[in-house]
């Protein structure tokens, strides 16, 4: 079994640049919903063909994304903390 590796690492490197890649055991961020790292299981230049070899193999529960040097990523943003002032009383 493949250890997972990060998203952002497998989208800079040259083995993956411009291609498909189907991941398995992916976790995902909560707030973006964003891939964070995963086992990658096989990759394509042709989706098609990639989701062909997904479908004989059986792999039916991963996620397939592409790969693309230029990924960018949000930042998280600080949660909004409540400023509320106290009503000033005339």
């Amino acid at each position: 079994m493949n250890s997972p590796q990060p998203w952002l690492d497998l989208c800079r490197s040259a083995k993956f640049a411009g291609m498909w890649v189907a991941l398995d055991n992916c976790r995902f961020d909560q707030e973006t919903r964003q891939p964070l790292e995963g086992d990658v299981v096989d990759a394509d230049v042709d989706l098609a063909t990639l989701c062909g070899r997904m479908r004989e193999t059986g792999r039916c529960n991963c996620a397939i994304l592409f790969c693309d040097e230029e990924v960018q990523v949000e930042e998280r943003r600080p949660a909004p903390t409540s400023s509320l002032r106290p009503a000033m009383s005339r």
